[in-house]
Formats: C-alpha cells, structure tokens, sequence
C-alpha cells in the first residue's frame, strides 16, 4: 500500500514550525551574551561595595589599635598573621604583600568555611588579597605601619618625608622590585595598602612576566589598570589602594596621631 504525502497544508506546517524554531535560537542566543554581561556587571558593582567595606574596616582598625593589620596568611583562619616571634609591638608581620585580607581580625562578614573573604566569583582563588607596607623602616622606626604607635614613633614629619611605600603602576612591562620604571608608568609611590582582587577569571599561574604575575610576585610593587582579554595582554584584576596621607589623616581624627 502506497503511503499518502502529507497533505500542502501540513507541510507548510512544519516549515512554519521550523522556522519558529530557528527564529527562537537566534533570539535565545542573541540574549544569552547581554545576560552574562549583565551578570558580570552585578558582580563587578558587588565588589566595588565588597571592596570598600573592607577598606573602611582596616581604617576603622587602624583609628582603634593605631596601626595597620597584617595580613591574613593560609592556615591563619583569615586572622592577621606575623613572624614567628613577634607581634605587634614589632609589626613584622609574616607575610607583607603575598597575603590576604585579615577578614576574621576586621570583623568582615560572609566569610568562606576557612575565615577568608572572596570576591562574588566565589572560587578558592577569590580570596581577596591584602598587601601593607612593611619590611622597612621610617625615621628609624621598623614596620611603621604595622607596629602599635609605629606611625606616631615615625613622626607625621618622617611619614611625609619617605621616599616610596607601595608601588602602583600603570603598566608592569618595566617595573622591578623597586619601583615601576618610568615615571609616566607610576601611578603613586605613597600607597600604605592595597586591596586586590583576581577578578572573574583568578588566574592560578598567571603568564610569566605579566601584570597579573606582577600583583602576585610578593614585593612592594602592583599594577592596576584596564581589564583586557587581548592574546598575551589578559588583565582583570582590580585593585583599590590608599595613600599614607588618609591613614594619617585617620589617625588624627581618632587621636592616634600626631
């Protein structure tokens, strides 16, 4: 028995029916990138807020103890961490710039199962990073920044006088361990600390030689510029940093200083 085409109406049919269908995929995969992009921008606003928080709470703990935290080490509980031996009456703190955000010792909320604070991308290697300026003295005086009275010891005078804290650069192409090369690169030299986060992609090994590599090196020197996916330029780190001038300006206020 022969078997009956399908009548020119039901076949219209289905063509109609298929193209809905790609008319539906097109439009789906059209709306798919703007809602990512949507995400990321939810999650890079959240940051921006995430980030600022702690940057008032290490303030807060600066005007209270009248010094900077350490850093948060692994292993630490998310807690300030410093040298065997010493504390802060001498400021050295085990880690000055590889370590992360002190979130237990600032009392910062949503903290992961460990004591640390990540970033909104969530993973292990979201854990906001925090660097201070340490490892040398000022007027004489050691770890000025992280010592207890170390920034009333160094005088307002001697603070002002120093010649570099932190290192923020435009570019990581020519800095060194000593600074950002040329001085069209620096963006500031006075920085007493820095808030870093990866960004979305957390590179675990970022490229040799990088600016990524370079906020991961453990010296004084970071970069902080335009996010980039450009082949060997890749770039989403954010950074937010603050200059010896409002910590003192901080302490002040509070009667730490001078």
């Amino acid at each position: 028995m022969r078997s009956r085409p399908f009548p020119d109406g039901a076949g219209f049919a289905l063509l109609e029916v298929w193209v809905v269908l790609v008319v539906l995929a097109v439009l789906l995969g059209g709306l798919a990138l703007p809602l990512a992009a949507q995400v990321q921008m939810r999650r890079q606003e959240e940051l921006r807020r995430q980030m600022e928080e702690a940057r008032d709470a290490v303030m807060g703990f600066a005007a209270a103890q009248g010094r900077l935290p350490c850093p948060a080490v692994e292993g630490s509980g998310g807690a300030e961490s410093f040298a065997p031996g010493a504390d802060a009456s001498t400021g050295e703190c085990a880690d000055f710039y590889g370590g992360f955000l002190p979130a237990a010792s600032l009392g910062v909320g949503s903290v992961d199962a460990d004591g640390f604070a990540r970033d909104p991308w969530g993973s292990p290697r979201n854990r906001l990073r925090y660097a201070v300026f340490g490892g040398a003295s000022v007027n004489g005086t050691a770890n000025p920044l992280t010592r207890t009275d170390g920034m009333r010891m160094a005088t307002l005078a001697g603070l002002g006088a120093a010649s570099h804290f932190l290192f923020i650069c435009s570019s990581g192409a020519q800095a060194s361990a000593s600074g950002c090369g040329p001085a069209s690169r620096q963006l500031t030299r006075r920085a007493a600390f820095v808030i870093l986060s990866l960004g979305p992609t957390a590179t675990a090994t970022p490229l040799a030689g990088s600016d990524e590599a370079r906020n991961l090196d453990g010296d004084a020197v970071f970069v902080s510029r335009e996010s980039s996916s450009a082949p060997g330029l890749e770039f989403d780190d954010v950074l937010l940093w603050v200059p010896i001038h409002l910590v003192t300006h901080r302490l002040i206020a509070a009667g730490r200083l001078p």
